[in-house]
Order: C-alpha cells, then structure tokens, then sequence
C-alpha cells in the first residue's frame, strides 16, 4: 500500500525533545515573572535623608539607585531570549543524539524484517542487552522468524512427500495399462481388480490431504462434542476390522463434552482406533478406549497391545506419510493417520501425548478444552 512520505521517526523524536525541552525553559521563565517581577513596582519613590534648603553641601548623602519592573525586563529579556535559543539548538542536536540511540533497535529489526519479507527466514536479530520494549519486541521477532522457518521447512517436506505419494499410484496406473496394451490376453479382471485398488488408495490419500488441509485452516463451525459418543461410533465402526484381525475393543468412561468440529473429531477418534487395530499383535490383541475428564480437560485415552516401541520410532509417528514396517495388509492407510489426528488436536487448541507400553503397544492420550456450561449444541 503506498503511502505519502512523512517524517521519520527520529526527526519527530527529536522535535518532541526539543518542544518539551522549550516549553519547561518558558514555564521556568512564567513561574520567574509570576512570582518575582510581578512584585516588583513599575515606578520606585525614593526618600532622600533630610538636608539644609538649598545646595547639597558637602555631607548630603546621594540617594541609591533602585531599578523598577522596566529597568528588570530591559535586563533580563534578551539573556533570557539567548538563554532559550541556546536550549533550542541544545534540545535539536541532543535530541538527534538520543533519538538515534533509541531508535537502532528498531533499525536492526526493520533490516531483519527485509529480510524476512525477501524470504530470508534463517537470519535472527538476537538483540543484546536487558530487556525492554525493543528487546521484547527483537526476541518476540525472531521467535515468529524461527516458528515460521521450521513451518516452511515442515511444508516442504510436506510437499515433495505427498508428491511422492501421488506419483505412486499414478506411476502403478501406468504400468498396469502398459502391461494390459503389450498383452492383450491377460486376465481383463486381475487389471480392473489392480486398477480399483491403486484407484482406491489414491482417492483415500487425496481425502486424507484435503481433511489434514482443513485442520490446519481451522474452517469449521464449533460446536459442544461428547467424546464418549464419538467412541462408541468410532468403535462400532470399526469393529469389522478388528474382528477381521483378531482384535478386541473395549470401550468405558464418563461423559466428556469439549468444543468444535463434529466431523472432524470423530475422524481424529476413527483414526486412533484404527491406528490401535492395525498397529496390534498378530492375534489377540486389545484395544481399549477410556473418556473422562480431568482438571478442567476433556481427555480421550486410546491404549492398544502391540509390539515394543522404540523411542526414536515414537518421535516419528506424527509426521506425514510415517507408516511402520509391521503394518500388515492393505490396511495400513496412507501416512497420514497420526498426523491428521496431531492437526485436530491442534486446531481444536488441545494437546496429543503418545507414550510407548512397557509391555509392548502405545498409550495415546488427548486433551481438550472442557465445553463451558450452557454452551449451544
């Protein structure tokens, strides 16, 4: 947005210093004739010793010279005129000075602010010294500069990820075509069959980006969400998968209402109990879902058996496209399970812990803000 120049800061600065610095000289100069010349006559009669008539003679005493108001201001005005002049020039060049002084903090954070805005986001002010206003303001800067390195970096990775992901199923698409094109007596239904899965799974990965896309937007409507019941459908959805794997749920607890997005709480809760299923032991695994709440937080505890988790394993599991190598069958997902559930909890101000099982397996637990009383369903 352009703007019509104006004065810099420091010029103004300096004007302010100086004004103040002339309007306390006439202040001084105001208190002086209110309260010392305004006393003084405007004309003084002297009173001469009584003499003989006629001649002083040689003993007549001379009377003293006694100045008036006039006489004072005569004296005083152009001393005090100098005087104000000199505070003049005193306050411009002084002010200048200090101006400049104050105000290089802010030159070193304006410089780091080019920088930035040229996409320069690795350079820091680290602006030395105790704090105050402009220290404040350098390491609140270089806080949001390293915030917003680490988010660029982390989308990045993001994108040549997701690529990647993308580029599989469409590169598996190519390959099945050219192979059904070089024979065309191969089993027609094998290569629909191959066609549909490849079709299915990039599908499933397009929704899981849109649906992380939105997390991190925070575009939906908030209302009050009871996260027992978002347990029991999420179970009783899955529950043919578990079935299928050999795995069983238990569900328990008490009702715990937080606030914000229905669907997409009930899609961080799928996603947990899915990820306990296919994350279990080969047969006779367990998982078990617990909602309570505790200190003023709706919290959602998902426990699953499983194997021993290391802790450098455990670091990852949140990132994009992380999947483990025990994954076993085409139900794996696509990455990004953890990760959009580590978004909603984001979006929804909470806080996702994920801690390793001694015995083997994860314990994950999700903290949200309790719904306030009264809140509109």
């Amino acid at each position: 947005m352009g703007r019509a120049p104006g004065l810099s800061v420091r010029v103004k600065l300096t004007l302010s210093y100086a004004g103040f610095l002339m309007l306390a000289a006439a202040l001084l100069l105001a208190v002086v004739w209110v309260f010392l010349l305004r006393y003084v006559p405007e004309q003084t009669s002297v009173v001469s010793p009584a003499v003989p008539f006629g001649a002083p003679g040689p003993g007549a005493v001379r009377a003293p010279f006694i100045p008036n108001r006039s006489d004072l201001v005569r004296a005083f005005a152009p001393k005090a005129a100098a005087g104000m002049l000199a505070l003049l020039a005193f306050g411009l060049m002084g002010g200048w000075v200090l101006a400049g002084r104050m105000l290089a903090p802010l030159t070193r954070v304006t410089e780091a602010t080019r920088l930035a805005a040229a996409g320069s986001l690795t350079h820091r002010i680290r602006l030395a010294g105790r704090r105050d206003e402009f220290r404040e303001l350098a390491d609140a800067f270089d806080a949001m500069l390293a915030r917003l390195d680490a988010h660029v970096a982390e989308q990045r990775r993001f994108a040549a990820n997701a690529s990647h992901e993308l580029r599989t199923p469409l590169a598996i698409t190519r390959t099945v075509l050219e192979v059904a094109r070089a024979d065309p007596h191969r089993d027609v239904d094998e290569l629909i069959g191959r066609l549909q899965a490849v079709n299915r799974r990039a599908i499933d990965l397009t929704e899981a980006l849109l649906l992380l896309s939105r997390a991190d937007g925070r575009s939906f409507t908030r209302k009050q969400v009871d996260l027992s019941l978002l347990a029991e459908e999420a179970a009783e959805t899955l529950l043919p998968l578990a079935e299928q794997r050999g795995v069983r749920i238990a569900t328990s607890g008490e009702v715990a209402s937080t606030t914000g997005s229905p669907a997409l709480l009930l899609q961080m809760t799928t996603n947990l109990l899915h990820n306990a299923i296919v994350h279990n032991l080969p047969e006779h695994g367990t998982v078990t879902v617990h909602t309570a709440v505790h200190r003023g937080s709706a919290t959602l505890t998902v426990e699953n058996s499983g194997d021993l988790l290391t802790a450098q394993l455990l670091s990852t599991v949140t990132e994009p496209f992380q999947r483990a190598a025990r994954v076993r069958g085409d139900d794996g997902g696509v990455g990004l399970g953890l990760a959009i559930v580590q978004r909603i909890v984001d979006a929804h101000d909470g806080t996702l812990t994920l801690t390793a099982r001694q015995g083997g397996g994860l314990h994950v637990t999700v903290r949200l803000p309790i719904a306030a009383a009264g809140h509109s369903r």
